[in-house]
């Protein structure tokens, strides 16, 4: 299995800032490449072209199916004094991948500074059950990460509603807790609405917007906190609201998401 620090160290970038990468099996989501990790792919490729400045939000588009050799190409779309936005279009072979924006933003001061993202009281990671248990119809690219299910039901369930809590880490343990990281690994549980699905059916993320909520990226022994909420189902689309904490209980991200559901 190519752990995550390996794949990230495999990446060729030339001088136009482009990158370059070959994505292996065990990151696979079904035909496609876990949507995380392709949005962390676009992240780093943006990165150097943000003048140092940390990430402050990023919106993705899942246009179509990743795998084999990628291409990310980043494109500074303007750069002010406390601002910088960069797009990245991700090619593979079957054509154009994912289209990402990044805005990027150096710290200022402000009259305004609260949190009302309270974490949620739960046990800690090492009280919790396995989310996945022994199954052997977990998706390939979820054997990178240890989930553990603190609040709500697995997928296919049958569930009254989508609410899942979990804590979830890197399996690699030289990752370090940084932007692309947390990109990486927000992504990995399967979308909240599969706990209500009374079968197995398909589903597919096609855009997600995530805003960073802090300037330093830290937690503890490598754990994060997720709860994902599907807040709406209809016409064959979920939208599901995330909030990521890190082990402290200090808020990291907020995103929402759109999903496709085909049953």
């Amino acid at each position: 299995m190519a752990a995550y620090t390996e794949l990230l160290a495999g990446i060729r970038r030339d001088d136009a800032n482009a990158t370059k990468v070959v994505l292996p099996d065990t990151w696979m989501q079904g035909r496609t490449t876990y949507g995380g990790l392709t949005a962390a792919l676009c992240l780093e490729a943006a990165t150097p072209l943000a003048s140092g400045m940390p990430i402050r939000s990023a919106q993705i588009a899942f246009v179509g199916p990743v795998g084999g050799e990628v291409t990310c190409t980043p494109t500074l779309l303007r750069q002010g004094k406390n601002t910088v936005f960069v797009s990245v279009r991700m090619m593979g072979s079957n054509g154009v991948a994912a289209e990402a924006i990044f805005a990027f933003g150096a710290a200022r001061e402000s009259a305004l500074d609260f949190n009302d993202l309270k974490a949620p009281d739960v046990t800690p990671p090492e009280d919790t059950v396995s989310y996945f248990g022994d199954s052997p119809n977990r998706p390939h690219f979820t054997r990178n990460f240890n989930m553990r299910l603190v609040a709500g039901e697995r997928p296919v369930s049958g569930a009254d509603k989508g609410d899942v809590t979990i804590w979830m880490r890197h399996v690699d343990p030289a990752v370090v807790p940084d932007a692309v990281a947390v990109l990486a690994i927000a992504d990995a549980p399967p979308p909240a609405a599969m706990a209500m699905f009374k079968a197995p059916a398909r589903i597919s993320s096609m855009t997600w917007m995530a805003e960073f909520l802090t300037d330093e990226i830290t937690t503890r022994d490598g754990w994060f906190l997720a709860r994902h909420i599907a807040e709406t189902a209809r016409h064959g689309y979920s939208s599901q609201a995330m909030t990521l904490w890190n082990a402290n209980g200090q808020p990291v991200m907020v995103g929402r998401q759109t999903i496709a559901i085909f049953g």
